[in-house]
């Protein structure tokens, strides 16, 4: 059976100029994610970050690509278009795509989803949060209680300016009462785009068990997007039939 092409994209920034993230994850978001995804046989797991060359989204590593895992905060004007468009291209023609936290202010994420999805409210106060699985017999939620507790994470909530989801995994619940669509799938041509809102850089949320286990079941999600049909060669057309006489 082969394996599952997963790359870990991650900008890379707050672990330089952040202690608390780099305490979080010493071998950064993107080094704790790969990690854990590693411990799968069925995945072949590489991370990359923005100070790579062609930004770590280069065309060999992006045709090389089953499922790309996304995390962006304050690079996102950083990313050359040429690759957003790269990767655009790429889940049109079957790629998954995991978008995680504040990578829905991305420009592959505004791009693929046709408008810019800023429009949250949000906190940074250490807020307890409730992932409710509002899709139990979804692939994404296998293996899942009712909710994931998280002790403390940013709240992000409502009123999403989001395009309307093709279906919602999750919403999140925090202390201050907001709630959140907080794990939404969208299909764009022939791939599958998953959101999923933990993963704040300041708060361990990516250690948290069934974070993983949501992280690991959108890989294999993502990765059953159709491939591009090749164009059929039809056959030229049958001469018109002639209609009999009475």
């Amino acid at each position: 059976m082969s394996k599952i092409r997963v790359t870990v994209w991650h900008e890379n920034m707050h672990e330089k100029t952040d202690p608390r993230v780099l305490a979080l994850y010493p071998n950064g978001i993107h080094g704790t994610i790969k990690g854990f995804l590693d411990e799968n046989e069925d995945m072949e797991v590489r991370a990359c970050t923005l100070d790579d060359p062609d930004q770590g989204l280069s065309d060999e590593i992006l045709d090389n690509t089953d499922v790309l895992i996304w995390w962006g905060h304050m690079g996102h004007a950083l990313v050359n278009d040429d690759r957003v468009q790269k990767v655009y291209d790429r889940v049109q023609d079957g790629m998954g795509l995991i978008a995680l936290h504040s990578a829905h202010g991305s420009k592959i994420f505004a791009k693929l989803l046709g408008t810019r999805a800023w429009g949250i409210t949000w906190r940074e106060s250490d807020d307890r949060s409730l992932v409710w699985v509002v899709e139990p017999n979804h692939p994404i939620a296998a293996g899942l209680g009712r909710y994931i507790e998280l002790e403390k994470e940013e709240m992000y909530g409502e009123p999403l300016q989001f395009p309307r989801p093709d279906e919602i995994v999750f919403i999140s619940w925090f202390e201050g009462g907001e709630v959140m669509r907080s794990g939404l799938t969208y299909f764009r041509g022939n791939g599958r785009i998953f959101y999923f809102q933990p993963g704040h850089e300041t708060y361990p949320s990516y250690n948290n068990p069934d974070v993983r286990k949501v992280i690991t079941n959108a890989v294999r999600w993502a990765n059953a997007g159709t491939k591009p049909q090749q164009p059929l060669n039809c056959p030229p057309p049958v001469a018109p039939i002639a209609p009999k006489n009475k």
